[in-house]
């Protein structure tokens, strides 16, 4: 698959994204009358319905990675480029801060903004590492198991760890500091985004070591995308 057509995927896909989580978060305030449950709800499975949709349209065309961690499991793994890596890296943080500022205008609000929620402790960072090492392990198992059901399973996992994790698994570097620019349902104060990153990471390094053993399959170079 062409590069640039497989950037464009990735970075559409992960604004998408983020106009869904930070859209449906907005609208999911507004709409349940302080009842904060009903409106993580109401959260929840506008994402993980948006996270499946966006799988199944963009997976052919760049695996939709959406992540930057699931980016770089992929390219330790071998099975992308290091280069691609980065560029897709750089892809997602774009959507993700163009999909942040969509939902905000949809809602008729400033686009540009800083959080005020605070997210922090060791639960809500213990809460990230494993978001992270279970949406990766989902990943990486259903892929060598059964790969068509991975839309299906990462927008249920995601659904799932919304209320298994203390933090609400953001378990994505580009979606945590996306929604540090939003001041609404969804946002995470700017201070707290980089011991979320961190806690991702050490998740993400765990997964890629457990799936590696059980999983191993890194392809020849002949087999990588051709750009």
């Amino acid at each position: 698959m062409v590069l640039e057509r497989r950037l464009a995927a990735e970075l559409i896909g992960t604004a998408f994204l983020l106009a869904a989580v930070v859209g449906s978060g907005i609208m999911a305030q507004r709409l349940a009358g302080g009842n904060v449950a009903i409106a993580l709800l109401c959260n929840t499975i506008a994402t993980g319905a948006a996270l499946t949709v966006l799988i199944l349209i963009f997976g052919p065309l760049s695996g939709a990675h959406f992540n930057p961690v699931v980016s770089v499991a992929f390219a330790i793994r071998g099975e992308v480029m290091w280069i691609d890596a980065a560029l897709y890296i750089a892809a997602q943080l774009s959507g993700a801060l163009l999909g942040v500022w969509a939902a905000h205008l949809m809602f008729d609000l400033t686009p540009f903004q800083l959080s005020q929620t605070i997210r922090s402790g060791p639960g809500q960072w213990f809460s990230e590492a494993v978001a992270t090492f279970g949406l990766l392990l989902t990943i990486f198992g259903c892929l060598a198991n059964a790969p068509s059901s991975v839309p299906f399973a990462v927008g249920l996992y995601i659904t799932a760890a919304y209320w298994f994790t203390a933090s609400t698994s953001f378990a994505n570097p580009a979606v945590t500091i996306a929604r540090s620019l939003s001041d609404t349902f969804a946002g995470i104060a700017p201070g707290d985004v980089l011991a979320f990153v961190g806690a991702q990471i050490v998740g993400a390094t765990a997964a890629v070591a457990i799936v590696q053993l059980m999983w191993p399959s890194p392809k020849p170079e002949s087999s990588l995308p051709v750009r």
